[in-house]
């Protein structure tokens, strides 16, 4: 089976692969350990666990894994050690930087048929999952206890925690609440060579040894795989109330999030759970899905409040206010929990919606202090311009974090595009920003990862790899750029 696609293939090297006879060896170790039902072979049979939802190019695995307990991926990571076979972990393959695509071949360990939730404890706060377990059936059952777990990346009906742990994943309520990392207590994993270790704690406090737990989440897979997470959980709010703020362009809607987190007022800050922004071409998207956004729209702001009964009226109040102040068209009140749920909607369907635009699409996720996102916003357009590659910005407002698409139709194109994403990438650095913030590194950004850090930062995260996997097998080829695995 062909594994083309007709996007670009922007900085991604070849990698060596294990030779046939070795792939040979190593499906019938893991069939004669595992049994033929959780082994999978054949080009057919792999191709949907061969690439991600990032433009990455997919790759077969020589074997998929279906891991049903953690004994599973303890004998796989163990006969992978053995034979020298690359491992890539996997989720539900919705991540956006190619960091679940095995671009050695070997082993895709898949995690989804592990989606239990072992534990949910009100009194301490806390629940135990698998790392199968789909975010919102997550977000569902702990909600149905009167408690909250606030990460919400967009593919949350999508996403698994154990691919959420992976990459740190973010999402609109980052903003107020922190990411991923943040509510992780403890993670039960195991490492490249098969053996079973328990990190981090239950309780609220501890500083015990060093913090594995926060190492380990956003490794992207690359230090040991997750079979269990301990999540911190917090009391579900009261009330939530949303708002849609038009502006007639992208700089006055910048002002307007300044002026809603007191940055240009000076007044005290407001902290929405939600803060969110899209461009011009966004709402043209938008409205030529059916969406219905006033004509004198060129940008808008998605914000949210939380919190009980009376402070939600008076943030509602605040918020739009200042939101008015900064230059809105109109600032709208969603006036039932039926509109919340399309508004949100609409916002969570965009990345699909943009695809639609072109042929081509990679959409970055760059990270900048909120202070420089107006020059961000400045920087984009001037790259636009100068390389003739059409762009479109939306994302994160509220904690700096964009992120900026390159749209194009026709293969000639890619030089350009290539020349416009490094340019953007140099500008982040440049405003002290951050090449991601929520995608991660995987492959699509790991040609990039120097332009941020020195060449000894690099160099020290390799040693702490090669502690945890000395043979280099498991997810070879993201974050940092490199030829293969320790074997191939």
């Amino acid at each position: 089976m062909s594994t083309s696609r007709s996007s670009a293939s922007l900085r991604r090297p070849a990698y060596p692969r294990m030779s046939p006879a070795d792939a040979d060896r190593l499906r019938s170790h893991l069939t004669r350990a595992l049994g033929d039902s959780k082994v999978i072979a054949g080009e057919d049979a792999v191709f949907a666990y061969a690439g991600d939802e990032s433009e990455q190019e997919p790759v077969l695995p020589d074997a998929v894994v279906l891991a049903r307990d953690p004994r599973d991926v303890a004998t796989t990571l163990a006969i992978a050690s053995e034979l020298g076979a690359p491992v890539t972990p996997r989720g539900a393959g919705t991540g956006k930087s190619g960091g679940c695509v095995p671009v050695c071949g070997g082993v895709a360990l898949a995690i989804v048929g592990m989606s239990a939730i072992k534990e949910i404890d009100r009194k301490e706060q806390l629940c135990v999952v698998e790392p199968g377990v789909v975010l919102a059936d997550l977000h569902a059952a702990v909600e149905a206890e009167g408690l909250f777990y606030p990460p919400d990346p967009n593919s949350l009906k999508l996403c698994v925690l154990g691919g959420n742990v992976a990459e740190n994943a973010g999402g609109p309520r980052a903003f107020k609440y922190g990411t991923t990392r943040d509510y992780v207590l403890g993670l039960d994993v195991v490492t490249a060579d098969g053996k079973a270790l328990v990190v981090g704690r239950r309780t609220k406090k501890g500083v015990t040894g060093y913090d594995l737990t926060s190492l380990l989440v956003g490794s992207e897979g690359t230090l040991a795989v997750t079979t269990a997470c301990t999540l911190r959980l917090l009391h579900k709010p009261e009330s939530v109330a949303t708002l849609l703020a038009l502006y007639p362009d992208i700089d006055t809607a910048m002002r307007g999030v300044a002026e809603i987190v007191g940055g240009t007022s000076g007044a005290r800050g407001l902290v929405p759970r939600c803060l969110e922004v899209m461009d011009g071409t966004c709402v043209a998207a938008l409205r030529s899905e059916g969406f219905g956004v006033d004509e004198r729209a060129g940008a808008l702001l998605i914000l949210e409040v939380d919190g009980d009964v009376a402070t939600v009226e008076r943030a509602m109040e605040e918020v739009g206010g200042r939101a008015a102040d900064a230059g809105a068209i109109e600032v709208l009140a969603a006036q039932d929990e039926a509109q919340r749920a399309r508004l949100w909607e609409a916002r969570r369907q965009f990345s699909l919606v943009t695809r639609k635009l072109a042929r081509a699409k990679i959409s970055e996720d760059v990270v900048v202090p909120r202070t420089e996102l107006t020059r961000l916003v400045m920087t984009v357009r001037a790259i636009e311009e100068r390389h003739r590659v059409r762009m479109l910005t939306y994302g994160h407002a509220g904690d700096g974090n964009l992120h900026v698409n390159f749209l194009w139709d026709d293969p000639a194109d890619e030089p350009k595009v290539e020349l416009a994403l490094e340019e953007l990438f140099r500008a982040v650095v440049a405003l002290r920003g951050t090449l991601t913030g929520e995608h991660g590194v995987g492959t699509s950004k790991a040609p990039y990862l120097a332009l941020e850090q020195s060449s000894e930062l690099i160099e020290l995260q390799l040693r702490i790899k090669a502690t945890f996997d000395p043979k280099g097998i498991l997810n070879p080829g993201q974050i940092f750029p490199r030829r293969g695995h320790g074997s191939c």
